[in-house]
This record gives structure tokens, sequence and C-alpha cells, in this order.
């Protein structure tokens, strides 16, 4: 029998050729990160503090929902297991979506 395992590739997260595109996916990334905080404060700003608290465990759940369809439709399904982090995630999206970077040989 052979006993030699099959090599697992991880591709390594994408570079991104222009600064507009690393513009976006730092924006991307960023709001991700810190945008459920972003959106309770200004409904704390415009209403009342429970309204702002609910707001923020509403906004978990989308951002959430949100970072996670991001994550499946760039991600190769190869690599779903690894942890990324938000600006990670940006760029593997928008090498795939906007930016079209090719992989080097």
């Amino acid at each position: 029998m052979n006993s030699e395992r099959p090599i697992f590739n991880i591709d390594p997260t994408p570079t991104l050729p222009t600064r507009q595109c690393r513009l976006m996916a730092r924006a991307i990334g960023w709001s991700l990160s810190y945008g459920n905080y972003i959106f309770a404060l200004i409904v704390w700003w415009k209403s009342d503090w429970f309204i702002a608290i609910g707001t923020l465990l509403l906004g978990y759940i989308v951002f959430g929902i949100i970072r996670s369809k991001l994550r499946n439709e760039s991600i190769p399904p190869a690599q779903r297991e690894t942890p990324y982090n938000d600006y990670a995630i940006a760029t593997w999206y928008l090498s795939r979506t906007t930016c079209f970077t090719l992989p080097k040989e």
C-alpha cells in the first residue's frame, strides 16, 4: 500500500495589484471589523441607548452573515477551514471579483 500522504497545497492570500484595490480591501476589512460599532453609535446618537444595544446585537448577526457570504464566495473550498482576518477575506473577495489577480506560476 502507498503510505505517502497527499500533498495539501494552500494558496497564499493574493496580493492586490493597484493602490485603489488595496484601499478598497482596507475599507471593506475595516467596515467588517468596526462597521457594527459605528452603526450602533450612530443609532445611539440619533435615538435611545436601548435601541442602540438592540442594533448592536442585530448588527453582530448581520455583519457575521455578510462576512460569511464574502468568505464562501471567494476563498477556495480546500482553505475554508483556515482562519482569516477581515482584511484577508476582503483581499480574497476583491481579487476574485473586482481586481482580477492571476496566480504566479
